[in-house]
């Protein structure tokens, strides 16, 4: 594919990040120009010089938040800007190589997002490897499918698809992981690229454990029940129903008598089941609900 003819935006989310967007837009002007590009940074509520630096380019597009409304909601602001068939969601803090852009725009047509994978040597923040290798082993046993980088934020999308699920995305850092779900159990195509990432400039990462961590876990449930509550439900109501059954057993066998806990266990059990399929009916009709 020749892909100066991609029509693709690029969006570039920021918050307080007057160094590191400089470096950044100073690597990839050159290269979004010469695919005539447009590019769009979405100030999202900044109390730095992020947005002077921004105007100091004139090939940039800047979308100015009132306020600080999250990642999420500047990404969807830029999406419901865009008039392109693909957007490119690009940090601003330094992180992301322009220079993998190539790669990654190579097959983008024949697919309807392509992901960067972070490989070995690329900068992560160990603090929170925990949370994100849970949410991953997560994510893949909701989807059925090994992901490479669940929360990439370097991905390209078909605007047209993504904007199926704008209703579902977060406002918050999740975005990047709630739409790989919603295209992998969408049915959608994804492609996995190869991409090394660098340490971020400017102001440092304000990771707190015990805030990102709850974070982490509120993500995990979110998932669960927004797209597919079945793979938690129906284990859970088969291990309940089962050991209801053997404990009634063992009653009978050990005590002569039928145990009225067994009763409530199998029952609890039962209403799980219930449950589930309730749980999947609402986010089969929340996920094919019109988007914004």
């Amino acid at each position: 594919m020749d892909d100066q003819k991609l029509s693709l935006s690029i969006i570039i989310p920021a918050y307080n990040e007057e160094v590191g967007i400089r470096n950044v837009l100073e690597k990839l002007i050159p290269i979004a120009k010469e695919h005539e590009w447009p590019i769009l940074v979405v100030d999202d509520g900044s109390t730095d010089r992020t947005a002077d630096v921004v105007r100091e380019f004139e090939y940039c597009t800047l979308l100015q938040q009132p306020y600080n409304k999250g990642y999420g909601a500047a990404v969807k602001a830029g999406a419901r800007r865009a008039e392109t068939d693909f957007i490119m969601m690009l940090d601003s803090d330094g992180q992301h190589n322009p220079e993998d852009i190539p790669r990654m725009v190579e097959d983008a047509e024949d697919y309807d997002m392509v992901v960067g994978v972070r490989q070995k040597g690329s900068d992560v923040q160990l603090s929170r490897m925990p949370g994100k290798k849970v949410l991953s082993l997560t994510a893949n046993y909701l989807s059925g499918t090994k992901i490479p980088d669940l929360n990439c934020g370097f991905r390209i999308i078909r605007l047209k698809a993504f904007k199926e699920f704008l209703h579902i995305y977060p406002n918050g850092f999740s975005i990047s992981t709630t739409s790989t779900m919603a295209f992998l159990l969408g049915g959608y195509s994804i492609k996995w690229v190869p991409i090394n990432t660098f340490e971020r400039l400017g102001r440092k990462s304000n990771v707190n454990m015990v805030r990102d961590g709850l974070q982490t876990i509120m993500l995990i449930i979110r998932s669960v029940a927004l797209f597919n509550p079945l793979k938690i439900f129906l284990p859970g109501s088969f291990l309940f129903c089962v050991f209801g059954m053997l404990y009634a057993i063992f009653g009978i066998f050990a005590y002569g008598r039928f145990p009225n806990t067994a009763v409530v266990i199998f029952v609890f059990g039962f209403l799980l089941f219930f449950f589930g399929i309730l749980a999947d009916l609402i986010s089969m009709i929340r996920r094919g609900s019109p988007g914004d």
